[in-house]
């Protein structure tokens, strides 16, 4: 007889020396489309189906982090996404297995969705404060108004380069981040889980500091090893009961 399958948990971290270990975490970006259909369904079917939606995701607030987005308007193949976070794998593939049973659900397309976790990275551990060795590994979603996410590819030729070149690189691109504080960085490792490298994402209250960083990482030599980094996603951070009534 087959045994039932268990689910695919992190494994703990290990810490310095008198800390606890602390869990990875599974980190999901999903971006939904509504079909045009829905839009000429009456006001109580779709209130019907918003009410099933809503119902599913507070299912699951006791075992994922859930933030939601609108993008409606701001990029043409998307309306909102749902940002999830996790310690177990199948949580998500379950929550998204009965959202598509929903009324709404039944209208919606995934045109884009990106799996990642949570890592040390290999360059910035120096640049942690004491107490905050585990931060990375957990992600801390800030209050910024707007999350602006891309996946992203290095080249080859990245990962052939000496450690330490990699690094004298990669302090650059931390100091111009820190010129921007009021933009969090959130990056995330898709590394034979999903096609990119990473998927990075910022959150922030300010558009234009964010074009500015961006902008000014144009100019670093890492960018020579940027092998793709988009489709680039601005979203708004917006309560998911309002989102679903946009659409």
């Amino acid at each position: 007889m087959n045994q039932p399958q268990q689910p695919v948990q992190t494994a703990p971290q290990p810490q310095a020396q008198g800390q606890a270990p602390v869990t990875r975490q599974f980190v999901n970006y999903a971006f939904y489309k509504a079909d045009i259909a829905w839009r000429r369904l009456s006001s109580a079917e779709k209130e019907k189906g918003q009410g099933e939606f809503l119902a599913v995701v507070e299912k699951y607030r006791k075992d994922l982090m859930v933030l939601s987005y609108s993008t409606v308007g701001l990029k043409g193949e998307t309306d909102f996404l749902l940002w999830r976070i996790g310690t177990e794998l199948e949580k998500l593939r379950d929550m998204s297995a009965e959202l598509n049973q929903t009324g709404l659900g039944k209208y919606l397309h995934t045109p884009y969705s990106y799996l990642a976790m949570t890592k040390h990275s290999t360059y910035v551990d120096k640049h942690e404060h004491p107490g905050q060795e585990g931060r990375r590994l957990k992600i801390v979603p800030g209050n910024g108004k707007y999350f602006f996410l891309y996946p992203f590819w290095k080249t080859h030729e990245w990962y052939q380069l000496p450690k330490e070149e990699r690094q004298k690189m990669m302090d650059v691109h931390i100091a111009i981040g820190h010129k921007y504080p009021g933009i969090k960085i959130n990056t995330t490792y898709a590394f034979g889980l999903d096609d990119p490298d990473f998927v990075v994402g910022f959150e922030g209250n300010s558009p234009a500091d964010f074009l500015d960083l961006v902008m000014e990482l144009r100019e670093v030599k890492s960018r020579l090893y940027t092998l793709r980094d988009t489709p680039i996603f601005t979203c708004v951070k917006q309560d998911l009961k309002e989102i679903l009534v946009s659409l």
